[in-house]
């Protein structure tokens, strides 16, 4: 028998890419969380692995009044405090010291206010620093702030020149979500950065593009010859897609009572999983032949009337539980938060697809925040096989059959199949095979921002979202935000640690079938 090649481990399959091509990464809110937090570790995994570029600067714009050496030393606490945080996105065993040095002494940092047009002439000295030290003249712009400083800060990049492309150099701006409030001001806000910039130079994050079961979904599909025959209105009885959270609002009480759970997760995240399931294969892995598949799925999505909104959508509000038995406060008893809050915490929808693919197959979404375990999933339940071979036997009733995509916390998947008992009756019992990424691929900690980063480097928008998939998502949550504020249905309840509100459960019963457990 011949040797069986060692399964590839994520240092090596990186090392058969290239390091990205020289630049400069300006990263506004250097001085924050999400830079903390995700883009400092995602900075040291690229290191580590030998993709980023051989001649890189970094350069820190925020309002802290501090230098370049105290925001150096700032990010190397927060990265040596993964190493004893193994409750962290990203945590590691230890630091490898060489590659965190190859990013953290590329570091400089400029503080100012970013409505300042007088900040953006410093900004453009500091580059033409980089440039006069062989970084070159490739920037790469990362906006980590508030979203209602998107626009400005593209506009006054624009300005100062910033974001023009010549002599074969390229400008690009990564814009962090939530893009846009609603459907006009999604409009509104890619017409006031697209008067500015080409699309070619905007890139629209969203960090569930970046793990590897989400970037898996097309592999999966378009790359094995028995998945996509049965991936249709003939095999498909219906698809569940779930990204519950165990978290509560915790400090983000402002934020939260602006936004809630239908602007923060569905028109982003979960559209996101329900682009990639449903869409056509693309005619290549090109950025815009995906990007025009997922549009297209999403203007095949049926458009919810007033009515429709409240029958098939439910909105839930957590009270006081528990979470992995630690005691959770009622929702409208956090700090920064209405007493008579109307804000959603939990969402479920039931969303149908008007094409040859999927006609009468209903997608079912739903996410929460304090529920009872964290879990993002897609999970395809095809139909029932007939029972007409198994009469008189004991079996009276087929084994439900699930395809089911584990995101997180553990990314892998899982077919659920009927299997015969052994003994000397046919009787069937479910049984699951299970692939695990952590298992076969040896998979090292990152925080999905990686191949993102890189990606945008190397000018590759196939994992971020361009304009006209933004407004298409916004177009159909726009009737349940219009129906919602209006009061109508009225907010679902339910207690902290549990699976969601018993309407959530009410929209699939009608329907004859009901959710996973979580």
């Amino acid at each position: 028998m011949s040797e069986q090649p060692a399964h590839p481990t994520s240092d090596t399959t990186h090392r058969l890419a290239e390091p990205a091509p020289p630049c400069a990464i300006v990263i506004f809110g250097a001085s924050g969380d999400l830079t903390h937090r995700l883009l400092m570790p995602a900075l040291y995994n690229l290191s580590r692995w030998k993709l980023l570029p051989d001649k890189m600067a970094i350069l820190g714009i925020g309002r802290t009044d501090m230098d370049s050496k105290e925001l150096r030393e700032d990010f190397t606490k927060t990265i040596e405090g993964f190493v004893a945080d193994k409750t962290a996105e990203f945590s590691v065993d230890k630091i490898d010291q060489d590659a965190w040095s190859r990013v953290v002494n590329t570091i400089e940092y400029v503080d100012g206010d970013i409505s300042d047009p007088k900040l953006y002439d410093e900004i453009k000295a500091e580059i033409d620093k980089f440039s006069k030290k062989g970084v070159g003249c490739n920037v790469l712009f990362y906006l980590a702030v508030a979203a209602k400083l998107f626009g400005p800060v593209v506009v006054n990049l624009a300005k100062a020149g910033l974001m023009k492309e010549e002599d074969n150099y390229w400008r690009r701006v990564i814009i962090e979500k939530p893009f846009g409030h609603d459907y006009q001001s999604a409009v509104a806000l890619d017409k006031q950065i697209l008067e500015v910039v080409s699309e070619s130079q905007v890139f629209r994050i969203d960090h569930f593009l970046g793990k590897e079961t989400v970037q898996n979904i097309m592999a999966l599909r378009f790359g094995n010859g028995f998945f996509e025959p049965i991936w249709n209105r003939d095999h498909v009885d219906h698809v569940q897609i779930t990204v519950s959270e165990t978290v509560g609002v915790e400090k983000r009480g402002s934020f939260y009572e602006a936004t809630g759970a239908l602007r923060d997760m569905v028109p982003n995240h979960l559209f996101q999983l329900f682009t990639l399931t449903a869409m056509e294969p693309p005619a290549s892995f090109d950025a815009d032949a995906v990007r025009d598949r997922k549009e297209d799925a999403l203007r095949a999505t049926h458009h919810m009337s007033r009515e429709d909104a409240q029958r098939f959508a439910v909105r839930g509000q957590y009270t006081r539980g528990k979470v992995r038995d630690k005691d959770v406060n009622d929702y409208r008893a956090e700090p920064d938060v209405d007493p008579k809050s109307q804000t959603e915490t939990y969402v479920a929808l039931r969303l149908t697809i008007d094409n040859w693919r999927w006609a009468g197959v209903p997608f079912y979404l739903r996410t929460g925040k304090s529920m009872a375990k964290r879990k993002t999933e897609i999970a395809i339940r095809f139909k029932q096989a007939p029972l007409s071979i198994f009469k008189d036997t004991p079996v009276d009733e087929p084994i439900d059959n699930w395809l089911i995509l584990n995101i997180q916390p553990d990314e892998g998947i899982t077919w659920q199949f009927g299997a015969k008992v052994p003994g000397p009756h046919v009787q069937l019992e479910a049984v699951n095979m299970k692939f695990s990424y952590k298992d076969f691929f040896k998979v090292q900690p990152s925080t999905g921002y990686e191949t993102l980063i890189y990606d945008a480097m190397y000018g590759d928008a196939t994992l971020f979202q361009r304009a006209d998939n933004i407004e298409e998502g916004w177009k159909i949550v726009q009737p349940l935000l219009d129906t919602w504020k209006a009061g109508k249905p009225p907010l679902a309840m339910y207690e902290a640690g549990s699976a969601g509100p018993k309407e959530a459960d009410e929209l699939l019963a009608r329907d004859g079938r009901k959710w996973r457990p979580l």
